[in-house]
């Protein structure tokens, strides 16, 4: 079945190549479509263009289909072409041709839009939930580490004493510009493509604003030329935020690497949660981290992708638009098992004590030691010299303690500050508003 079948045959290789992988990926997309239908054929019956006695038998059909969904009993048939075809097809199997009443004032191409930014928005909840969770440990291990002193580094040379306090709250924080990044493309999603059809608008007296209040976006994308512009960019608006978690937990993770290594010595990991070598006995390897990092870095390519796919095409719909879904949505899960991986990796490392007692990082203090002379009333330059040239003969002496105290330092970490900027960034998203509308959608 095709929404645009007019009775000609279509060659079975060009059907195979335009069809692609719609069917196997729409399956994720059918609670949304069946949603997105729900909220239209309410407005279609408020602007007269369905009885009363219509909706009555439409939206209890609907409520099924949405329910399979839910307990992976929806499928889309053997030459079935789309979601949307699917749909359609049962309720006209259900309900006769009432059924093929709920396409009018719609396109296939304002159909998919809409659904895409409801599954979109979906997933994004989703991954503020698993942002959360991995920020939450990160706070927490670096509370709990903040004295456990950590050579820093600068060119891969050691350079002044850090802490995992430091460390693990580093990425915390980094979470949340990343965070500040996925509200952006959040509220780039939340508007309501419906009602744009094919880009151009419809001659029905279609109310947008109501499907707009039913589906709890916060606003239209009003101008219908512009809706229609808006796929592939509301995907690569949300794959750039993407990619900027990808980054910040890929270079955690290739810390992660580096720090367990036998040079370093940093860190470790429970035997449970590392693999071995099929010819040395000892190895413990960190492949969860290693695996990460490279889900990270094909994460960070998918903006790259999605561009190169949009680039050079004019406004309207094109055909190219089909195959960013291939890479866009299989994208949410790589990225959200990354961070629970991450999360309970996290979670469940171990901190090496003591590190800094180690001789070969005894030169890490001494920037400990040029301040202190400069505290004593010594010109910064001069002590500088002085400590540099005590290194050079072999005579310098490692300070006994280190005292750091201003924001963000080794003794002062700002650990509650930093929540806070998180807290802000997390009650900008109105989560509430689009859970009490789909709910109050699935009780009409």
């Amino acid at each position: 079945m095709k929404l645009w079948d007019k009775g000609t045959a279509v060659n079975k290789k060009i059907e195979d190549f335009t069809v692609g992988r719609d069917r196997e990926l729409d399956v994720e997309l059918a609670p949304f479509d069946i949603l997105g239908t729900m909220a239209h054929i309410i407005m279609l019956e408020k602007v007269g263009l369905l009885e009363r006695e219509e909706l009555a038998l439409l939206l209890p059909q609907l409520k099924v289909l949405y329910q399979q969904t839910q307990e992976q009993g929806f499928v889309i048939e053997e030459g079935i072409e789309d979601v949307h075809s699917q749909v359609e097809l049962l309720l006209t199997q259900a309900l006769g041709d009432v059924g093929k009443k709920v396409h009018s004032g719609r396109s296939r191409n304002d159909q998919v839009l809409l659904d895409l930014k409801l599954y979109t928005r979906n997933r994004l909840m989703q991954l503020n939930v698993g942002i959360s969770d991995l920020f939450e440990v990160l706070q927490q291990r670096s509370e709990a580490h903040k004295d456990d002193l950590l050579p820093g580094y600068t060119h891969l040379q050691v350079a002044m004493p850090s802490s995992f306090g430091l460390w693990f709250g580093a990425y915390a924080e980094s979470l949340v510009d990343d965070m500040h990044l996925l509200l952006a493309a959040w509220r780039i999603v939340n508007q309501n493509p419906l009602g744009a059809a094919a880009g151009y608008g419809s001659s029905f007296p279609l109310d947008r604003e109501l499907t707009t209040q039913l589906l709890g976006f916060d606003d239209l994308s009003y101008n219908v030329v512009y809706a229609q512009m808006g796929r592939g960019k509301m995907e690569r608006s949300v794959a750039m935020a993407m990619a900027s978690v990808a980054a910040t937990v890929g270079k955690l993770a290739m810390d992660a690497c580096l720090y367990m290594s036998q040079n370093f010595g940093f860190i470790g990991l429970p035997a449970e949660l590392t693999t071995g070598s099929s010819i040395m006995p000892h190895k413990k390897n960190p492949d969860v981290f290693e695996l990460i990092r490279a889900k990270c870095n094909k994460l960070q390519a998918l903006p790259q992708q999605i561009m190169m796919i949009t680039a050079n095409l004019p406004s309207g719909y094109f055909r190219d638009l089909q195959l960013i879904k291939e890479i866009f949505l299989p994208a949410f899960d790589e990225l959200q098992s990354c961070l629970d991986l991450t999360t309970f990796a996290v979670a469940n490392m171990e901190v090496k004590k003591d590190l800094m007692k180690d001789p070969r990082y005894r030169y890490a203090f001494s920037v400990e030691e040029v301040n202190r002379r400069v505290l004593e009333g010594l010109p910064f330059r001069d002590a500088y010299r002085e400590v540099g040239q005590e290194i050079e003969k072999g005579h310098f002496e490692v300070p006994e303690s280190i005292h750091h105290s201003h924001a963000g330092s080794l003794g002062n970490l700002c650990t509650p500050q930093i929540k806070a900027k998180m807290e802000v960034v997390q009650r900008s998203f109105n989560f509430e508003t689009v859970n009490t509308a789909i709910q109050n959608l699935m009780n009409q």
